[in-house]
């Protein structure tokens, strides 16, 4: 009797574990589908709809931004891919690699496009993108952005 009541335990535990992993999945496969339509979103310029992707108050850190943590709200990132937009009219990004960990999704990408001047740029970025309910919560830019003309 002792040794059923063994097996049904350990029945019940793998198939708790094999639930949990396919939801895992399904919610790394949907968050990587989410990162996907980001890029989409942003090589379209379409930057309202880029907005709803995040939280209210998402937190960033970029260096366009500064060195600390700020949290922008949905207007305030739709103001600053406004003008990201008006200054590089043709600005596109192009994800080289995808590393998924958990709730956060580590893109290397590079972004491409003409300056004011009419100079041509290539940058590589990496972002760190931490998600949670479907919803970008924390977005970690980080890129060269030393003058070494100055």
């Amino acid at each position: 009797m002792k040794a059923i009541k063994i097996l049904i335990s350990g029945i019940i535990f793998c198939s708790m574990l094999i639930s949990c992993s396919d939801s895992n999945d399904k919610i790394q496969a949907e968050n990587e589908k989410l990162i996907e339509n980001y890029f989409k979103l942003f090589n379209e310029h379409k930057w309202k709809e880029l907005s709803e992707l995040y939280v209210e108050n998402a937190e960033f850190r970029d260096p366009s931004l500064g060195q600390k943590l700020v949290k922008q709200s949905k207007a305030e990132f739709i103001k600053r891919y406004s003008q990201l937009g008006q200054i590089c009219p043709d600005i596109k990004d192009e994800i080289t690699h995808i590393y998924p960990s958990g709730d956060h999704f580590i893109v290397e990408f590079v972004s491409t496009g003409t300056t004011p001047d009419k100079s041509e740029f290539e940058l590589a970025i990496c972002t760190i993108f931490k998600i949670e309910n479907g919803k970008i919560t924390k977005d970690l830019t980080y890129y060269n952005n030393f003058d070494e003309t100055k």
